[in-house]
């Protein structure tokens, strides 16, 4: 409807210039109602490239390079004539998608590498944030052997995201990021072959809107899927999960989030494991924020047909910081930093990461003043939170990947603010193709569940939240009930009040107790319920695999 007023207003316009029966008055009139239209008519221009951009984004992975837009207004030559106004429009982009494959997908690769990395990219909250990752975007564009597949967390905006792509278009021309919560989840997935299709998926559980000062309800965290084809057969693909778990806020069992956290544990492995059964290759990249051999780590290796790529190579590593107990229990003395990235694994709390340096040190490090870490250095609190799952597709394929590597990567410095790029290390590992082998272990690996006991223990740690929640619920319904009654005697002792001040006291404590009331009340009506019914799923499907483990004990006589 716009657009017609503005093609009657253009004709008037036109008209009353080229007839020259206009004053002065009326003639910068017409011409500032004239650009005034054409404003609007660019910022409904703009407005909907904007829109079909997100659209592109969020269904193609597109990347617009360069768009530019230009109007050029040529002036008149004679009193009463205007000259037609020149609008020149230039738009280029470029996809990550193309309509025909890649010369790479002619033959299968011989060999992958694959590195996941919390990026540490909180806006308004993380140090240094747009230098820090654009940097990261560098180090994986000269990395030696070049990546192929890199899954990113805490990638939270989209200069950050669009800055690593940038840096790395070249060797990992396919990419998706991520859209879930209020803020964004923070995922994104960069691959050197096509991503075929993508999806996201919200975890049930996962954090308090109360807990707003903690973010994870409000990320939406969740994992971030890819189907990513690596070469011509029909089974040639490798189905990427990438995510990022509920943080642990306290020390496991008495963290209260930790029955979220193995919710979250459960929900990537059967995407894993289903993955694993369309006859896919596997990968679980991500910052899962638990240790080695936790009830997390256990229940993914169990329930999804994967491996943890770090323990594959090193059994041996440690299975958490050397001030845990389940570390003090191995009774192995306190490792070094260096032996801690060699040897363990830590991506987290590592001596080496300037993040994890005492306050004082981070700010002599801010006046330029640097320190050397000392390898040899003990490191009681460095400990892995970041992992790489493998699962092969040996039995459909005729062919397996093998796992020849893992390290501890991204260890390198900022140039010039001198400051590590992450408050994580990366994870990256190195898989090449092998013919013909691993078949028969994959057919072993498809049918391993925990033993009884550890369903138990999580049905044990249901039922305790449960009631732990249910009281939640009580507890805020009671404080909003009270809210209104303490409302309605504010507003009945105004009637009473002597003077004006003490009236608008009673007037604030009423709105200032019912506006906290009605969030009360929100949180235990709405959200606790919501919470309680995916809690009720959740225990009706480690019921059911409890069932089938029994089974599966009976069947191999182990009970």
């Amino acid at each position: 409807m716009h657009t017609v007023l503005v093609v009657f207003r253009a004709l008037a316009v036109f008209v009353t210039v080229t007839v020259g029966a206009a004053s002065k008055q009326e003639y910068a009139w017409v011409t500032t109602l004239a650009a005034y239209d054409l404003s609007l008519l660019m910022l409904g221009f703009a407005a909907r490239f904007r829109m079909v951009y997100a659209k592109v984004v969020v269904v193609s992975s597109s990347v617009v390079k360069a768009t530019e837009l230009s109007v050029v207004v040529v002036s008149t030559t004679a009193p009463g004539t205007l000259t037609v106004v020149t609008l020149a429009t230039t738009l280029t982009a470029t996809m990550d998608h193309t309509t025909s494959p890649p010369p790479d997908l002619l033959a299968l690769p011989s060999s992958l590498r694959v590195i996941s990395l919390n990026c540490w990219g909180l806006k308004f909250i993380s140090k240094h944030r747009h230098a820090r990752l654009t940097e990261i975007g560098h180090q994986l564009s000269i990395a030696s052997p070049p990546p192929s597949i890199v899954g990113l967390q805490e990638c939270w905006t989209q200069e950050d995201y669009l800055a690593i792509r940038s840096a790395t278009q070249d060797i990992l021309p396919y990419a998706k990021f991520y859209w879930s919560g209020i803020f964004g989840g923070g995922l994104a997935i960069l691959s050197k072959w096509p991503i075929e299709e993508t999806s996201m998926f919200r975890y049930p559980l996962n954090g308090r809107p109360s807990a707003f000062y903690r973010g994870d309800w409000f990320v939406g965290k969740g994992v971030a899927c890819a189907r990513i084809r690596i070469g011509p057969g029909r089974k040639d693909v490798i189905e990427v999960f990438n995510t990022h778990l509920h943080a642990p806020y306290e020390r496991e069992p008495n963290d209260s989030y930790i029955c979220h956290r193995t919710a979250q544990a459960w929900e990537i492995a059967k995407l894993m494991r289903h993955a694993a059964e369309r006859g896919h290759a596997v990968l679980g990249l991500g910052d899962f924020n638990m240790v080695p051999l936790s009830l997390a780590h256990r229940l993914v290796e169990a329930h999804a047909p994967v491996r943890d790529v770090w323990r594959v190579l090193k059994p041996d590593s440690a299975v958490g910081g050397a001030n845990q107990a389940a570390e003090k229990a191995r009774g192995r003395p306190v490792p070094t930093a260096e032996e801690c990235l060699r040897e363990h694994g830590a991506t987290c709390d590592s001596k080496f990461n300037t993040w994890r340096w005492s306050k004082e040190s981070r700010k002599a490090l801010e006046k330029g003043r640097d320190e050397e870490v000392d390898p040899g250095v003990l490191d009681p609190r460095a400990r892995r939170l970041d992992y790489v799952f493998l699962a092969d597709n040996g039995v459909e394929t005729g062919y397996t990947w093998e796992i020849v590597g893992a390290e501890v990567g991204m260890t390198m410095r900022h140039p010039t603010l001198r400051c590590s790029l992450s408050d994580h290390f990366s994870i990256e590992t190195t898989l090449v193709r092998s013919q013909g082998a691993g078949q028969k272990r994959q057919r072993e690996r498809m049918v391993n569940p925990l033993p009884t006991s550890m369903y138990d223990t999580i049905l044990e740690m249901i039922t305790k939240y449960d009631g732990r929640e249910r009281r939640q619920r009580r507890h805020r319904l009671g404080r909003f009930g009270l809210s209104i009654v303490v409302s309605l005697g504010c507003f009945v002792a105004v009637w009473w009040s002597p003077r004006n001040y003490v009236a608008f006291i009673l007037l604030l404590i009423s709105t200032l107790g019912f506006g906290g009331g009605v969030l009360e009340g929100l949180m235990g009506g709405l959200f606790v319920g919501s919470e309680l019914r995916a809690l009720r799923e959740f225990r009706h499907e480690i019921e059911r695999a409890r069932e089938q483990a029994v089974v599966a004990a009976k069947q191999n006589h182990l009970i």
